[in-house]
């Protein structure tokens, strides 16, 4: 597949493909040529009525599916995925630039979590409360929440999607999905292979355009009764508010700046290969990508030493070549990014030990960086980069890690080495975050829960607590008349 090969990127509204009615479209750019990719169609006003009214009628209908049959339609589609991986993988790195592998990965993976919630959907259980008097029964039933608005991000243009329609649909709601413009076909792809599964119409709506004009229409209206967003911090305070206005539920999914913390009895070959590995994915564009790395100084240069050798070797490239480990930045924004916080941590005293420029004039390729001598009055050190930056930090003693660790406003992932099971013990209790990985990367498992607490937001989209955020408590008590 070549860039010729990349498809004009409709909208979908109830159960149709279709042009904006406004005709206007928005332009996708491959981030590893700079050049256009091809085009998306823009929402308007007029299409968002269309995609409200058709979800109004789906929800309708789906809600009166029984838990069962909506399984079956959702296996059918954890089929089709799978069998489409090879094509979407393409596109996804066409316009998204990740190398193609990790591409097909997150498809293969989209699967899991469909059939996750394919089961879920089958276990959305109430329960009896015992009566206080003869005659009474008191029931405690689950209800699908109605229509749902969900807004996803360019990063990860499937499996952010996918939990989130997954979830709604395994409930019995309808929902509104705002795609992402910069990567959606592949994210169109998704949802095809819905509508092939046999999800009948108005159930998923697709949308493009711009995301604040989207959101604040969506968000407000009557329809809506649910908002499931992942994002940067800044707009979900934005949108929680403007949701907080009219009493709708929310699912937060944002920002985080992951604490690694490194400990002196750790087997420092490992978590320097697998941290390193894992901070280069998808070219550290991860929500949950490990970042500040605090490591017991009695190790701290084998450490860094071990991870510097591993950054060098990651072969930067365009995602389609053989052998790319890591793919461009998303967009040229990226790129300024990176530039502006290695500028402004080398001039406050960092020590670049590899990497740190912007690689080539084409396309938004940046090198693998790994800073040490890093202080918390440097950028970089407080906002999320949301890169491939590394930044290294020697602690004395536990409670020096767990200060750095708890310093900020985030709450999302947190990392641990250590071979003392007193000291995990320890420090997965003292560190402030939604979900901590010990001694290996073990997030973000369909069955496993995933989201943040603190400014990196609130709620799951993983695990069984996914589901609830879908659903309304009922209770309804009788007595015999």
């Amino acid at each position: 597949m070549s860039s010729a090969d990349y498809p004009a990127v409709p909208l979908f509204i109830d159960g149709a493909w279709t042009p904006a009615r406004s005709g206007k479209t928005l332009t996708v750019v491959n981030p590893a040529t700079g050049e256009a990719l091809g085009t998306l169609a823009h929402a308007g006003t007029e299409d968002l009525d269309q995609a409200l009214a058709a979800a109004e009628r789906g929800f309708a209908v789906w809600r009166k599916v029984s838990a069962h049959d909506r399984a079956k339609v959702m296996r059918k589609a954890a089929t089709l995925i799978r069998e489409r991986a090879d094509s979407i993988a393409r596109l996804m790195t066409l316009e998204q630039g990740k190398p193609l592998a990790e591409a097909k990965g997150e498809l293969l993976f989209a699967g899991d979590i469909i059939e996750w919630f394919a089961e879920e959907a089958r276990r959305t259980y109430g329960r009896v409360i015992p009566a206080r008097a003869e005659g009474v029964t008191q029931l405690v039933v689950k209800e699908p929440v109605g229509v749902v608005a969900a807004f996803t991000p360019w990063n990860f243009p499937v499996n952010q999607a996918v939990r989130k329609i997954s979830a709604g649909v395994a409930a019995g709601c309808a929902v509104i999905l705002k795609g992402p413009e910069e990567t959606p076909a592949s994210c169109a792809e998704l949802v095809r292979v819905y509508q092939d599964a046999g999800l009948p119409p108005g159930v998923v709506q697709l949308v493009f355009g711009v995301p604040a004009e989207i959101s604040e229409y969506l968000i407000p209206h009557p329809t809506v009764k649910k908002i499931s967003f992942t994002g940067s911090t800044v707009v979900g305070k934005h949108l929680t508010a403007l949701a907080g206005a009219h009493m709708k539920r929310v699912t937060m999914e944002l920002g985080g700046h992951a604490p690694v913390i490194v400990f002196e009895d750790a087997d420092i070959a490992a978590a320097a290969r697998i941290l390193a590995a894992n901070k280069f994915r998808n070219a550290g564009q991860v929500c949950i990508s490990p970042t500040r790395f605090l490591v017991q100084e009695s190790v701290y240069e084998d450490f860094v030493g071990r991870f510097v050798d591993f950054a060098r070797a990651v072969k930067v490239g365009d995602g389609l070549q053989p052998g790319t480990t890591m793919g461009p930045l998303a967009n040229p924004r990226r790129v300024t990014a990176m530039e502006g916080f290695v500028q402004d941590a080398v001039q406050k005293g960092a020590e670049l030990r590899t990497g740190g420029k912007r690689i080539g004039n084409k396309g938004n390729f940046f090198e693998p960086t790994v800073l040490t001598g890093v202080t918390r009055e440097m950028r970089v050190m407080n906002e999320e980069p949301f890169g491939p930056l590394a930044l290294m930090m020697p602690f004395h003693g536990f409670d020096d890690a767990v200060a750095e660790a708890n310093r900020l406003p985030f709450g999302l992932a947190s990392y641990a080495y250590t071979r003392s099971v007193k000291t995990a013990s320890a420090i997965a209790a003292a560190v402030e975050s939604g979900m901590m990985s010990i001694n290996h990367h073990g997030l973000a498992l369909p069955e496993v829960p995933f989201g943040g607490i603190k400014d990196s937001g609130y709620g799951s989209e993983g695990g069984s607590e996914a589901i609830e955020a879908y659903l309304n408590t009922k209770f309804i008590t009788q007595a015999e008349a």
